[in-house]
């Protein structure tokens, strides 16, 4: 019988503005990802790009999405994602150090 953990498998961290992996899945294990949470911490709108794999056009689940000064954006409308053993999730934005994300998931092994 799978045995599911669910946690927060990344952040809350703030993001750059180059993509860069924030989670891998580690071997032998899925994922299912529950919540994807951005904060704006800025007094301006920042645009927020999400993939699954390295990040291309081809492989974005969000892709510039303006998340507003003082803003959120909750995960509700979207998803759920499952990513396999070794599939990595990259994100970024378009102003440096201001999105905040955090992502919920549950594993199975």
């Amino acid at each position: 019988m799978p045995t599911t953990t669910g946690s927060r498998v990344f952040g809350p961290a703030l993001l750059t503005n180059s993509a860069a992996t924030k989670y891998t899945v580690p071997g032998s294990t899925t994922l299912k990802i529950q919540n994807i949470h951005v904060y704006n911490s800025s007094g301006t709108a920042a645009t927020f790009t999400m993939s699954i794999g390295a990040d291309a056009t081809g492989t974005r689940i969000f892709d510039a999405v303006s998340i507003p000064a003082q803003g959120n954006l909750p995960f509700d409308s979207y998803g759920p994602f499952y990513l396999a053993a070794g599939e990595t999730i990259q994100a970024f934005s378009g102003t440096n150090n201001v999105l905040t994300l955090t992502i919920d998931g549950t594993l199975t092994v």
